[in-house]
């Protein structure tokens, strides 16, 4: 599986193997490289970030991303990827990330070429594709990684800390790289439209108070912060994160808390839990525990917890992709689990 949980660094190793995602930083991120980066789509384009200085010189025609999310706003913004880090957990039976390969077949385009990424990036196959730009703002490559990939072509890495942009920052940069910063800023209005008319649409919502839990085995609960794009998406459509998560200590660098499951009787007041499992058995393994039955949102059922991968995947990511797509599959389940809030 991918490696890019690493952002939940406080996450142990079956979460990090079962989901291959990651949460954003806590810390907005000057991702657009300050005055260095043309905010008129002109070129030279000069990108500064915490690895180096990306000096993207015309227009780039020949994209390649990794981590997380670029792929999806380079597609948004016009401009297929030739190539792109493949996410295997996830992918559905086309091999791709549904949400990706839907828009690039609409649009009549060659689909990426997929390869190993993470802590094995394949540097051969991004050298045959032959890169203007590699988009990485949202990725954990290393100091070393980067070295060899700005050997091949500019390459735009995380503005602070690897794992750390917040959604909006990460199309801004996106952006600039390609000379589109107007049609960026447009991407992140309508993103954000689009969770106004769920809040709209659902004023139910804002009556319903949630957590994003997540264990690691027996005996584990954690709690994703606010900040953190999974509850983020959530709390976007209207619903309102259960005041007690401000409450717990964030593990450093995780955007999320490990509380132990003996404190799983603080989410009492939570009308719904969000969580995800790695697997059938698994989950049957972590339901079984008399504490976290004892949850008021788990002992009545109104959990949101999919076992489709690629919806635990998109729901994961804020971009210009992902959000539409899981607007259409994840309210119904929402809707499901408020149900059974009075019953």
């Amino acid at each position: 599986m991918d490696s890019t949980l690493r952002r939940l660094g406080g996450i142990g190793t079956t979460t990090l193997l079962a989901l291959g995602l990651a949460a954003c930083g806590a810390e907005p991120a000057d991702q657009g490289g300050g005055e260095s980066a043309a905010a008129d789509g002109t070129f030279p384009v000069s990108i500064e970030h915490a690895l180096g200085s990306a000096e993207i010189p015309e227009a780039p025609e020949r994209v390649v991303t990794l981590g997380q999310g670029s792929a999806e706003t380079a597609i948004a913004l016009g401009v297929t990827p030739v190539g792109i880090e493949s996410y295997e957990w996830g992918s559905d039976e086309t091999g791709y990330l549904p949400w990706i390969h839907e828009a690039v077949t609409e649009a009549g385009d060659e689909l990426p070429t997929q390869f190993t990424g993470a802590d094995d990036i394949d540097f051969e196959a991004i050298i045959e594709l032959e890169p203007d730009v590699i988009l990485a703002p949202w990725s954990g490559i290393t100091q070393d990684q980067y070295d060899i990939l700005t050997d091949i072509a500019p390459t735009v890495a995380y503005a602070e800390e690897a794992w750390n942009a917040e959604w909006d920052e990460q199309i801004e940069v996106i952006g600039t790289a390609l000379g589109q910063p107007d049609e960026a800023a447009g991407l992140i209005e309508d993103v954000e439209d689009q969770f106004a008319a769920v809040a709209a649409e659902h004023p139910e919502f804002e009556d319903l108070v949630f957590s994003y839990i997540y264990t690691d085995g027996p005996g584990t609960l954690g709690v994703l912060m606010p900040t953190e794009q999974r509850v983020a998406m959530v709390s976007n459509m209207g619903l309102t994160v259960d005041p007690v998560v401000e409450t717990f200590p964030e593990t450093e660098g995780t955007d999320s808390a490990v509380i132990g499951l003996e404190n799983a009787d603080q989410l009492s007041d939570s009308d719904l839990i969000f969580t995800f499992y790695s697997d059938p058995e698994t989950r049957a393994e972590i339901e079984a525990q008399e504490l976290y039955q004892a949850i008021p949102a788990i002992e009545r059922g109104s959990v949101v917890a999919s076992d489709d991968t690629s919806l635990v995947t998109a729901s994961s990511i804020i971009n210009p992709l992902t959000v539409p797509w899981v607007i259409d599959r994840y309210v119904p389940l929402i809707q499901e689990a408020a149900e059974k809030v009075d019953g």
